[in-house]
C-alpha cells in the first residue's frame, strides 16, 4: 500500500514552523513517486461490460493496462530440487573408484560452473530487486516526512509549552495516521484476498509436480527444507524486532534522556555511595557516640533511580556531566533523608559502691547525669522532592521521563523498581451506556479520560506538571461543573457527604486511608460503577476496587455538593 501525498496550502509552505517540514514532506513525496515508477510493469487486459442503449445489449469491450509487476521472491525454494541433483552428482563423482583424469576434469568442470552460474543468478536476482527494495525506502522516507509535518501543523494549530502534552499530541497524530493508512487499505483487501487464492491454486499443482521428487530424495530435501524454515523464521524475528524499536523511538525522541549513559550511571553510583555512608553512620552510631540510652526511628534507605535520573534531567536540560551535578546531588539527598539526634539529660542517683541506682534520699546517694539518645531518620521519598523545587516547566520535564524512562529502561536492570516500570501501562473500561446518560458523570468522565496513561507526579495538579491522586480529581471535577480548588484527599473527602456502598453511583468519590504513611484520608478515586473506579495510580488508570488491596485501605464513599 502505497503512501499518500499531503496536500498543503501556500500559507504552510510560508510558515516558519511548519514550512521546512512541508518542503520536506513534499520532497519526500516526489522521491517516492519516482521510485515507484521505476518498478517493472507488465500489460493485462481487462474486460468492459457496454450496453448498447438502441439495441439494449451487452457488448464485451477489451483493453489493456499497464499493472505493476510482483517482485521476485527472496527465498528461491525452487532451487532446492536442482541443487539436490547435483550434490547427487557430486557424491556419485566422489564415491567413483575409478582414478580417471576425466572424472577429476567433470567434477572440478561442475563445481566451476556451478560457482558462476550461482554468481550471476543471484547478481541478476539482485538487479530484478532493487527498484522494489527503493520504493519501499522511498516509502518508509515518505512516512516518516508525512508525520513530521503533521505534527509541525498540529503546534501551529494547537501550541503547547510543556513536553508532556507534546509527547500526547504526536502519539495521537501516529494513531491517526496508522487509522487512515489501515482505511485507505481496507478497499483492496477483496483484490488481495483474490490474489492470495491465485497464489495457493498455482503453489498446490507445483507442490504435486514436486512431491515425487522430494519422496526420491527425502533425506536431503528434509535438510534443505529444515535450513529454510530458520532463516524464513529469523529473517521474521529481526524484521518484527527492528520495526518495533523503530516505532518506539519515533514516538518518544523527545522523552529521551540527553545525558551520556556514562553520565547516567556515575550520578546514580555517587547518590548510592552517599547512601552507603549514611547507613554506615548509623550502624556505627552507638561506637562513636557515648550516650547511656539509645533510641532509634530509622526509615529504609533506598531510592528509584529512574526518579532521580529524569529530577537531574529535568533540572539539567540538555546532555549534563557528572561533575555538573554533584550538587544537585547533595541537595537532593538532604532534603530526601532528614536525620535528627536528641539528646535528653537527667540526674540520677546511684550508690557508689554497688553501682546501682538508687533514690536521691538514699545514704550514700551519689548524684551522676544520665543520658538518653533519639535518633531519627525520616526518607521523605525521592519522587515527592520534585514538586518542592521545580517549577511548572521543569516538572513537566520530569513528568515526561517519567512517562518514558527516557527510553532507556534498561540502564538499571537490577534495580528493584524496574518491574514496576516495566507494567507501568493503564487499563481501559467501557462504562455502561445508560451510567453515561447522567450528565454530570458524563463531563466527568469525559475530562478524566483525557489523561489515561500520565505518570503520577507526586503534588502534580495539572495536564501540564501530570498529576497526584488528589490533584487529578481536583482537576476533573472543576472542569465538570464544579469549582473547588485545589484540595488534599483529605480536603476532598472534608467537602463530600458520606454514601454507604449500597447507595453509592457513579459520579461519586471513593476514599482510602493508609496507602501510605500520612494521617487521615491518603488516597481518593472516582467511582464510575461495577466495583471500579479512575484514579491517579502509577499511572492514570482504571481499577477494579473489589481486591483485597483495596478493600483493606477503603474508607468511605462520597457525593459531592
Amino acid at each position: 500500500m502505497h503512501e499518500s501525498r499531503l496536500q498543503f496550502t501556500d500559507a504552510e509552505r510560508a510558515d516558519p514552523v511548519m514550512g521546512k517540514a512541508v518542503r520536506k514532506a513534499e520532497k519526500a513525496a516526489d522521491k517516492a513517486e519516482k521510485a515507484q515508477a521505476k518498478i517493472p510493469t507488465k500489460k493485462v487486459i481487462k474486460r468492459e461490460l457496454i450496453t448498447d442503449n438502441s439495441s439494449g445489449k451487452i457488448k464485451v469491450k477489451l483493453h489493456f493496462e499497464d499493472t505493476e509487476k510482483k517482485p521476485p521472491s527472496q527465498l528461491k525454494v525452487t532451487d532446492a530440487p536442482a541443487a539436490a541433483v547435483r550434490r547427487q552428482i557430486r557424491r556419485n563423482l566422489r564415491e567413483s573408484e575409478d582414478d580417471n583424469a576425466g572424472v577429476e576434469a567433470a567434477g572440478s568442470t561442475l563445481d566451476t560452473a556451478e560457482g558462476t552460474g550461482h554468481l550471476l543468478q543471484e547478481a541478476h536476482h539482485h538487479a530484478q530487486l532493487q527498484p522494489y527494495r527503493a520504493a519501499a525506502r522511498a516509502e518508509k522516507q515518505l512516512e516518516k516526512a508525512n508525520l513530521h509535518a503533521l505534527q509541525k501543523k498540529a503546534e501551529v494549530e494547537q501550541p503547547t509549552s510543556n513536553p508532556l502534552s507534546r509527547w500526547r499530541q504526536k502519539q495521537a497524530i501516529k494513531r491517526q495516521y496508522a487509522a487512515a493508512k489501515a482505511g485507505r487499505g481496507a478497499s483492496t483487501a477483496a483484490h488481495t484476498a483474490g490474489n492470495a487464492a491465485k497464489a495457493a491454486k498455482t503453489t498446490a499443482e507445483e507442490t504435486g509436480k514436486s512431491a515425487a521428487f522430494v519422496l526420491r530424495h527425502k533425506k536431503g530435501f528434509a535438510a534443505v527444507l529444515g535450513l529454510l524454515l530458520m532463516l524464513a523464521f529469523l529473517l521474521n524475528a529481526v524484521s518484527s524486532c527492528s520495526m518495533m524499536v523503530e516505532g518506539i523511538g519515533a514516538g518518544l525522541a523527545s522523552g529521551s534522556y540527553a545525558a551520556s549513559d556514562d553520565a547516567i550511571v556515575g550520578a546514580e553510583a555517587a547518590y548510592c555511595a552517599m547512601e552507603q555512608a549514611l547507613q554506615r553512620q548509623l550502624d556505627r552510631f552507638e561506637i562513636t557516640h557515648d550516650y547511656d540510652e539509645y533510641s532509634c526511628d530509622l526509615d529504609e534507605i533506598g531510592h528509584d533511580p529512574y526518579v532521580l535520573t529524569a529530577i537531574l534531567s529535568a533540572l539539567h536540560p540538555g546532555e549534563w556531566t557528572l561533575s555538573e551535578v554533584m550538587d544537585t546531588l547533595d541537595m537532593l539527598f538532604e532534603k530526601q533523608y532528614i536525620l535528627t539526634v536528641d539528646v535528653e539529660t537527667e540526674t540520677r542517683y546511684r550508690d557508689p559502691d554497688t553501682g546501682e541506682d538508687v533514690p536521691a534520699w538514699a545514704e550514700n546517694a551519689e548524684p551522676y547525669d544520665y543520658s538518653s539518645c533519639t535518633v531519627t531518620l525520616e526518607n521523605f521519598d525521592l519522587s515527592h522532592v520534585p514538586v518542592y523545587i521545580m517549577n511548572e516547566e521543569t516538572l513537566s520535564r520530569y513528568a515526561l521521563y517519567m512517562a518514558t524512562l527516557g527510553n532507556r529502561p534498561d540502564l538499571f536492570p537490577d534495580s528493584e523498581y524496574i518491574d514496576k516500570h516495566l507494567v507501568n501501562s493503564y487499563t481501559d473500561y467501557d462504562i455502561p451506556p445508560e451510567a453515561l446518560e447522567d450528565a454530570e458523570f458524563a463531563a466527568m468522565i469525559k475530562e478524566a479520560e483525557k489523561y489515561l496513561g500520565y505518570p503520577y507526579v507526586w503534588g502534580g495538579s495539572s495536564p501540564s506538571t501530570s498529576f497526584d491522586c488528589s490533584g487529578f480529581v481536583s482537576w476533573v471535577i472543576n472542569h465538570s461543573g464544579w469549582n473547588v480548588g485545589r484540595l488534599s484527599a483529605q480536603g476532598l473527602c472534608n467537602i463530600c457527604t458520606p454514601v454507604s456502598r449500597s447507595n453509592a453511583r457513579p459520579g461519586d468519590l471513593v476514599f482510602f486511608v493508609g496507602t501510605y504513611d500520612t494521617p487521615g484520608v491518603s488516597h481518593v478515586g472516582i467511582y464510575v460503577g461495577n466495583n471500579r473506579m479512575i484514579h491517579c495510580g502509577d499511572p492514570i488508570t482504571y481499577t477494579n476496587i473489589n481486591t483485597q488491596y483495596w478493600q483493606s485501605h477503603f474508607y468511605t464513599y462520597g457525593r459531592l455538593p
